[in-house]
C-alpha cells in the first residue's frame, strides 16, 4: 500500500517544514507494517513537497495512526497536506529489468452504495 501526502510549502517556512517532515517519517518508520518512506520535493517548483510512505497492508497504516508518536509527530502534518485522496493500493509491480506482476484489488466489486 502507497500512501502520498502532497503539500504546497511557501519558500520562508520550507526549512521548518523540512524538520517536521523528517520528524513525521521517523515516528512512521518506527512502526509495524512500514516498509519504506521518504519526503520529496519538486525540481521543477521547490514549493511542492510529498511524503511519500509504504505500508505492507492497509490495516497497518491504519494502526500506525493511531500511535501516540505518530499522533504528534505525523498526523498534525499530514492534515496539512492538499485535501486529494492520498491512500493507493498497488495494482501491477515491477523490479528493475523484472516481469510485471498484477495483483488482484482489495476494493469490493460492487461497494456499498
Amino acid at each position: 500500500m502507497l500512501v502520498i501526502n502532497r503539500f504546497v510549502v511557501a519558500e520562508d517556512a520550507a526549512d521548518r517544514f523540512a524538520e517536521r517532515g523528517r520528524a513525521a517519517l521517523a515516528a512512521l518508520a518506527a512502526r509495524p507494517g512500514y516498509t519504506a518512506g521518504r519526503l520529496t520535493r519538486a525540481l521543477d517548483d521547490p514549493a511542492h513537497w510529498s511524503l511519500v510512505t509504504e505500508w505492507e497492508s492497509v490495516g497497518s497504516y491504519r494502526r500506525a495512526l493511531s500511535d501516540f508518536d505518530v499522533k504528534i509527530a505525523a498526523v498534525p502534518l499530514m492534515a496539512e497536506s492538499i485535501d486529494e485522496p492520498s491512500a493507493f493500493e498497488e495494482l501491477a509491480t515491477a523490479e528493475p529489468g523484472g516481469e510485471v506482476r498484477v495483483a488482484g484489488s482489495d476494493r469490493a466489486t460492487h461497494p456499498h452504495r
